[in-house]
This record gives structure tokens, C-alpha cells and sequence, in this order.
């Protein structure tokens, strides 16, 4: 729950230069909902695209304060960021909900970039691999391993967002391997082409080599992407 408008404004004036016009590497940006309408307004015709951080599971309804995906669509956005720990930790969502909200996403066009990943408890417990695989099958269960075609996947171990702490590339690419062989053995070709995201305090000095593990497909950048500098040069390491 970051930004307002004229820090986005600078943020994304920032960006645009730099990243507006590549195509090596893709490039979105996931705002709190008051702000999408001042994204679709900066980012269109540019390469960046642009997303929600959260999304309710029901299309319409006497459901207030929700926002539903044909809303997130009418702002042009292409993502929606569904199962972030915040709010899987936060705001009680169960991996059946999250599930219902990467239906929702992708019932209605847009891009689910499905957020798993274990606290420091469960780690230290060993039971990093079952917590990510019973995310992961809530997801397969509801909508087909085929569906990860159209989706996005983002390791983010709770432990290491926003602490400063960083899982070493070892242990990072431990998990994106485990996440890519489970999905293997229910289809190669989806877990071939899926993009699995690290998310976990990215930051400039780090992003290279974690980028360079062979699982590991690009960031989903938490506190780093609100400062123009670090982000780019992120974005940068990632082509």
C-alpha cells in the first residue's frame, strides 16, 4: 500500500524513457486500484503493461468493496497478482480462494501471476516443497495444469519479503526447480514455457545472479520497483 499521484507520476516518467520502448524483456506494473486509471493513462502505447494486486473471486454482485476482473479489464489491465502472501497471511485467504480468484482472472482474459511460497516456520520445519506443492495443487485441482499456460508463477518465500533477507540463488532455484519438475510430471510442455518468478527483497545487487539460475525467469519486485533507479537496472539484469 505504497504510492500516490504524483509519486507515480515520477516513477513512471522515470521508467518510460528507459523501458517504454524495449522488448527484450517484459515489463508490468501492478498498482493499488485507485491508481489504474493513471497507468492506463501513462503506460499506454508503451511496452510496459499493467495490473491489479488483487482482484475479487465473484463477477458482480452485492459483494462492497470488492473489485471484479471485467472492472480491472475496463482499466486495460493485462495481470492481477492473485495468492500474495500479505494476503494469504493478512487477510485469511485459503488456497481454495486464491483458486477461485485465478479463475476469475483468467474467465475473464486477464493474466494471473499466482503468488506460493512458505513462512520462516515452515522452512525451518522442511516442509518448504508440500506447502508449495498443496498452493500449487488447489490451482491444479481447480482449473487444469493446463491453465498454467496462462499464467504467471511467482516463488515468494514469506520470509524473505520485505526483511531484507534474500533466499541465496541456491535456495531460490531449489524451489523454482521443484515448482518446474512437479509440473513436469503432469505436463513438460506447460512447465517448460512457464515463467516462475522470484520474489523476495530483488534488488539491483542481487537481481544478476539470481536471474541467472536456470529456473528462475525474471522478479516480481516488491519495495525495490518504487525507486526508478533499482528497478530498472532489475529489469536490465533480467535481459
Amino acid at each position: 500500500m505504497h504510492g500516490s499521484v504524483a509519486e507515480n507520476q515520477a516513477l513512471l516518467a522515470a521508467l518510460k524513457p528507459v523501458l517504454g520502448n524495449q522488448k527484450e524483456v517484459g515489463v508490468a506494473v501492478c498498482a493499488p486500484f485507485p491508481y489504474l486509471a493513471q497507468l492506463k493513462s501513462e503506460l499506454s502505447g508503451t511496452a510496459i503493461a499493467w495490473g491489479a494486486q488483487n482482484v475479487s473471486e465473484h463477477p458482480n454482485g452485492a459483494f462492497t468493496g470488492e473489485v471484479s476482473t471485467s472492472m480491472l479489464k475496463d482499466f486495460g489491465c493485462t495481470y492481477v497478482i492473485v495468492g500474495h502472501s500479505e494476503r494469504r497471511s493478512l487477510y485469511g485467504e485459503s488456497d481454495e480462494l486464491v483458486a477461485k480468484k485465478y479463475l476469475a482472472a483468467q474467465s475473464s482474459g486477464l493474466i494471473p501471476i499466482l503468488c506460493v511460497g512458505e513462512t520462516l516456520a515452515e522452512r525451518e520445519g522442511n516442509v518448504t516443497e508440500q506447502v508449495v506443492g498443496r498452493q500449487l495443487d488447489a490451482v491444479i485441482k481447480a482449473a487444469g495444469v493446463e491453465s498454467l499456460a496462462r499464467a504467471v508463477l511467482a516463488y515468494e518465500p514469506v520470509w524473505a519479503i520485505g526483511t531484507g533477507k534474500t533466499a541465496t540463488p541456491e535456495q531460490a532455484q531449489a524451489v523454482h526447480a521443484f515448482i518446474r519438475g512437479k509440473l513436469a510430471g503432469l505436463n513438460k510442455q506447460v512447465a517448460d514455457g512457464l515463467i516462475i518468478q522470484y520474489g523476495g527483497s530483488v534488488k539491483a545487487s542481487n537481481a544478476a545472479e539470481l536471474f541467472s539460475q536456470p529456473d528462475i525467469d525474471g522478479g516480481l519486485i516488491g519495495g525495490a520497483s518504487l525507486v526508478a533507479a533499482e528497478f530498472i537496472a532489475i529489469c536490465k539484469a533480467a535481459g
